[in-house]
């Protein structure tokens, strides 16, 4: 087929320096979900790992703007006694030479 018939080229990605500066549709405006969420909730008791299906009733903790549901009231008083802290000490390195402790 003869290039002069096909039309004129939107795209030409063969070229060594294709830049696409046409955005797409979807790319007009600006993504909501680039952006931290206003209420994050979370159906997964952090203690036991088991997804709580219906939440009413079910004991839960509001921080910012996190809220938690967790499966009992020993589950929730469990996580609200745990340490903030790391558990256990870590080891100091005192010849760090720029690697990090892990």
């Amino acid at each position: 087929m003869d290039i002069a018939n096909q039309g004129s080229i939107v795209h030409n990605s063969n070229v060594s320096n294709y830049i696409a500066t046409d955005p797409l549709a979807r790319d007009q405006t600006q993504s909501s979900r680039l952006h931290e969420p206003a209420q994050i909730l979370s159906s997964t008791d952090p203690i036991t790992g088991r997804e709580i299906n219906d939440l009413t009733g079910h004991p839960y903790i509001i921080d910012g703007n996190v809220t938690m549901y967790f499966e009992t009231e020993a589950t929730r008083q469990e996580f609200m006694d745990m340490p903030i802290d790391h558990p256990f000490h870590l080891v100091d390195n005192p010849i760090d030479e720029g690697y990090d402790e892990g």
